[in-house]
């Protein structure tokens, strides 16, 4: 059974990884705030998220018992990320920044 949790813990690890290599490439590469934006909150999400479930894995094997420090560092991680993305979001459109041509869903305007 440890080389089932090993392996389990691996590739958590590598996919935890791969997504926030993705969600790095993403924030760097990306033309505008909005869809910079994105990276960070979605991809990079998931990829901490990953590396958290493969410690969760790790630790609750090693312990013989499930550790809540992980179970609540993933709960505030996947509460608070999407929120702070809105708040950006929101705060980026009360200050008109630019967007890139072909983007949809403007703005309500008073």
């Amino acid at each position: 059974m440890d080389v089932l949790i090993e392996w389990l813990v691996a590739i958590f690890v590598v996919v935890g990884g791969i997504f926030a290599l993705i969600g790095s490439i993403g924030l760097a590469r990306l033309p505008d705030f909005y869809t910079r934006l994105h990276g960070p909150t979605k991809a990079t999400t998931l990829g901490v998220g990953g590396t958290i479930i493969a410690s969760l894995l790790f630790f609750s094997w090693q312990e013989r018992g499930l550790q809540l420090h992980e179970v609540l560092i993933t709960l505030f991680l996947f509460i608070t990320a999407p929120v702070s993305a809105h708040m950006l979001a929101k705060a980026a459109m009360h200050r008109d920044l630019k967007r890139m041509k072909g983007t949809r869903g403007e703005p309500w305007k008073q």
